[in-house]
């Protein structure tokens, strides 16, 4: 009991993290724009976890490290785009959106009663999105969808580094080559744009997001079931309501609180009766542990609390 209840509380405190860090990126969307404050996050974050894990050549195979290059790729897609989805419609209703794409994967690999849990999803979406009211900017629900689409490429990548590559070390690779392909992307917008107080809120940012969650994420599976894991993943958009209420002022009216309602439901369901056996709605990047696991808890101790306060001062 004391350990599923301290996995749980770590799982809440992950997706805490991930909720403020996007909120927190929003402040940086005035200096660097959406796109920018994606690249500051992502290129800080496989910087500290390349030098944290020193990925070693050895454990990959060919295929093993085509897939964690894919990986990159797609981690870089699904945040790139829903920073561009938060830039433009409210982070709830972003969040629900971006969770068709683990809901979907679940959906797919489910039998029997899985295939009626699409139904429930469809109505959260419509009173999320109200088209009949045309209220939401089109080009946010895109993004929002873009990043759904992505979200589910990075959970099947993500198990299949799972099964080639041992421990963190898939994440690093991954991760490096997702802040090299926003570099690309966003890296010329960013030109003038630096100072070394945005600089350090990208590192703040990295650590909030996805550092910590991952680490948090890694000890709470070690504690808890996969379908545990994943149903209290599916309450993520409810709390990315909360935070975006909280911290950005972002009050949503009725029809989109039940809509997000619905999809939480949705991937509740669909969680525990479809989602693969080791696999939860929503995992992101759970892997084998090996000795890299010590290495980074350890390694985030002397790392984490300077780096997060002097981006809380700045």
């Amino acid at each position: 009991m004391t350990d599923s209840r301290s996995g749980a509380g770590m799982a809440l405190i992950a997706m805490l993290c991930v909720q403020l860090g996007i909120a927190a990126s929003v402040g940086l969307f005035d200096e660097v724009g959406s796109e920018g404050a994606a690249c500051l996050r992502l290129a800080f974050a496989g910087l500290i976890l390349l030098a944290i894990v020193r990925p070693r050549p050895g454990a990959f195979s060919r295929s093993g490290l085509v897939a964690a290059i894919a990986l990159g790729a797609v981690t870089a897609a699904v945040t790139m785009f829903f920073m561009a989805a938060v830039a433009r419609i409210p982070m709830g209703t972003a969040s629900a959106l971006e969770f068709l794409g683990p809901l979907g994967v679940a959906i797919l690999r489910g039998r029997g009663s899985t295939k009626t849990w699409p139904v429930v999803a469809a109505v959260g979406v419509l009173l999320l999105t109200e088209p009949w009211r045309g209220s939401l900017d089109p080009a946010g629900v895109a993004f929002a969808l873009a990043a759904a689409v992505a979200w589910a490429l990075y959970i099947v990548l993500t198990q299949r580094v799972g099964d080639e590559v041992t421990g963190l070390q898939g994440l690093a690779i991954s991760m490096p080559v997702a802040g090299l392909v926003a570099t690309v992307v966003a890296g010329p917008s960013l030109v003038g744009a630096l100072s070394p107080e945005v600089l350090l809120a990208g590192v703040g940012l990295a650590i909030l997001l996805p550092v910590i969650p991952f680490a948090l994420e890694m000890l709470a599976l070690r504690r808890l079931t996969a379908t545990a894991f994943g149903t209290l993943m599916s309450l993520e958009p409810a709390l990315a309501l909360l935070i975006g209420l909280i911290v950005l002022g972002q009050a949503p009216g009725l029809l989109p609180v039940a809509g997000i309602a619905f999809v939480i439901v949705a991937g509740i369901g669909a969680e525990r009766t479809g989602a693969r056996p080791g696999l939860a709605v929503g995992d992101r990047g759970a892997v084998p542990v090996d000795d890299d696991a010590p290495r980074l808890a350890a390694s985030l101790g002397t790392v984490i609390r300077p780096a997060h306060q002097g981006a809380a001062e700045a």
